[in-house]
């Protein structure tokens, strides 16, 4: 087991491996990502990064993160966006490698935490967080803003 971090060449990957992970949480239809936008935040702006772990060379999961800010830790963290394996390769330790992988980064960069959501349908992924000794946050709603409400209240 192997782990890279994605290059500019590998956008046309990072893009499917977006949409497979959209596909499994059935929200493929909300995918409006293309190769230029992605090679432009990730690899231009660098404002996320992309580490995939690989078998033989081979890239069979990933997980896109990026770091954000805790102002009562007064330190950053890191923000797991997505972590996805490939199908046929679940239930062999990738996905826990690559959760390991960023809590060694996160101390590495000396984070005061690593963080992510996950979907209230999504069992398989709570009880493997859970096994990890990942807590539920209680008390916390996530709020969102985009589209034309973004665009509206930038006005």
């Amino acid at each position: 087991m192997e782990f890279r971090f994605a290059k500019r060449e590998d956008t046309a990957l990072v893009l499917q491996f977006i949409k497979e992970l959209a596909d499994y949480e059935k929200m493929l239809d909300e995918v409006v990502a293309d190769e230029e936008t992605l090679k432009r935040w990730l690899f231009e702006e660098k404002k996320a990064e992309v580490l995939f772990v690989c078998e033989e060379g081979q890239e069979v999961g990933f997980a896109l993160f990026f770091h954000n800010f805790s102002t009562f830790l007064g330190r950053a963290g890191i923000y797991l966006e997505d972590l996805y394996v490939k199908e046929e390769y679940r239930h062999k330790g990738y996905g826990k490698a690559l959760i390991k992988k960023l809590a060694s980064l996160a101390v590495e960069r000396g984070c005061g935490r690593l963080e992510w959501w996950c979907l209230d349908w999504n069992q398989p992924s709570i009880d493997f967080y859970l096994s990890l000794g990942a807590k539920p946050m209680k008390d916390w709603t996530v709020y969102r803003i985009a589209g034309e409400t973004l665009k509206s209240l930038a006005e």
